[in-house]
């Protein structure tokens, strides 16, 4: 039984908590078995662009490709756009497998990605230009979305802003509660709310005791809202 690696990769630090990687090794342990392969270790890519020629795991596993110290010389991905989303990035990784002997199995795409036969090269880097396309195109999408948002509120997406929060909201419902004008008695001044804030206990978004400054900036961005 041949022994071999696989290699998993996720984009983005959120996608590494998502099924992607579980899916990715499944579908490797999947093709192994069915073509009587033995899985060494499945390298992760944790977080990582699939435009990137920077990868921690993929470095670490050439390297122990080419110490051969498990007498391995192939690798498995789910699908080629794994390895890499970018046509240049892939065939950069594809050629450094080639110039050190090594076999590039993927589990949806079939086996021979490496091969230099006119026709499959051709299919290789057409996946490869469709994964680039995709890319670029949620890239822009999500640009798109971003563009939309911030011309409809004013604002991009993002995290909320402070006064946005529920604790926020509740910091500056006191701040007006404080500042309003209460019978036959004048409204508190902003440095006087900051000394009742700060008796309080209420600290600013920085983690620092109000001052009249702080407070006022305060009232300005809720009138701004």
């Amino acid at each position: 039984m041949e022994r071999v690696f696989g290699y998993v990769r996720v984009s983005s630090p959120g996608q590494v908590q998502g099924d992607g990687l579980a899916r990715q090794a499944k579908a490797i342990a999947d093709y192994a078995r069915a073509h009587r392969l033995e899985v060494v270790r499945i390298y992760r890519e944790e977080g990582v662009s699939g435009t990137s020629d920077t990868r921690p795991a993929l470095a670490e596993l050439m390297v122990d490709l080419e110490e051969n110290g498990h007498g391995v010389k192939t690798v498995i991905v789910e699908k080629l756009d794994r390895l890499a989303r970018d046509l240049m990035v892939q065939e950069a990784v594809i050629r450094d497998f080639q110039k050190h002997g090594f076999n590039l199995i993927s589990a949806t795409e079939g086996p021979n990605l490496l091969s230099e036969d006119p026709t499959r090269k051709f299919v290789r880097q057409v996946f490869g230009a469709l994964a680039e396309y995709d890319k670029s195109m949620l890239v822009s999408k999500l640009r798109a979305a971003r563009e939309r948002v911030k011309a409809k509120t004013g604002k991009c997406d993002g995290r909320k802003g402070y006064y946005e929060t529920d604790h926020g909201k509740a910091v500056l419902a006191r701040i007006k509660q404080l500042r309003r004008k209460r019978r036959d008695m004048k409204p508190l001044s902003f440095p006087d709310i900051a000394g009742v804030l700060n008796k309080e206990g209420i600290l600013t978004l920085a983690g620092k005791h109000w001052t009249g400054g702080n407070v006022a900036a305060a009232m300005r961005r809720n009138q701004k809202r």
